[in-house]
């Protein structure tokens, strides 16, 4: 009997085995790990600038008449990001997720208002250390701008696989919810202009 039993409970597994795979639990699980795969890649990103950041504020600070009011800005706005953490369960946190888009959008912001101060002051820009900063904070930018397009492609992906029938009645049942976008801001869809060739722009006018 309990023989009989044990291959009753072992074929009911089978059968849910499948029953979720031909309802996309299996398709679910994949996208829902693209998705946080993206999404490590964005993280990365984000580390990355805010490790340039101390050099650069440093750098800027040896020039005693540089507007303090923008590096204050940077820095505090730096420590603020930092101390918003994201996990991949918090990607379906509409509240979280916003407040952390702002928190670095309102960061690219204030980088782009730095390197545009930067222009007024011809030995900053001469600068060898200034200007390697300043080269790899503009590939940062643009990483983080390709990652994030690839992060919104692959929710995309899966939160319409959350939406369509039958899979969402998996989704539903297994608890895969709907995942948030990244979505630009006023003036941070673009990386910043952080180019410094001011003898072109001599020789244009």
């Amino acid at each position: 009997m309990p023989k009989i039993k044990n291959i009753f409970n072992f074929t009911l597994l089978l059968i849910v085995i499948a029953s979720l795979s031909g309802c996309g639990y299996n398709s679910l699980v994949e996208q829902d790990e693209k998705v946080n795969q993206a999404w490590a890649q964005v993280e990365n990103q984000y580390q990355r600038r805010a490790d340039l950041i101390p050099n650069l504020v440093k750098t800027v600070q040896g020039y005693a008449d540089f507007e303090k009011g923008v590096l204050t800005e940077v820095t505090e706005l730096r420590s603020r990001v930092g101390q918003i953490k994201l996990s991949t369960d918090d990607l379906s946190d509409e509240e979280k997720f916003k407040q952390f888009s702002d928190a670095q959008d309102k960061l690219s912001g204030a980088l782009s208002r730095l390197l545009v101060v930067a222009e007024n002051y011809p030995q900053l820009k001469a600068n060898e250390n200034f200007l390697q900063l300043q080269s790899q904070l503009e590939g940062t930018e643009n990483r983080i701008s390709v990652e994030r397009k690839k992060f919104n492609e692959a929710v995309q992906e899966y939160n319409t696989s959350v939406r369509r029938f039958p899979t969402l009645i998996t989704a539903k049942i297994m608890g895969f919810k709907e995942k948030q976008y990244f979505k630009s801001a006023p003036g941070t869809d673009k990386a910043p202009d952080v180019n410094f060739d001011f003898d072109k722009k001599k020789e244009n006018k």
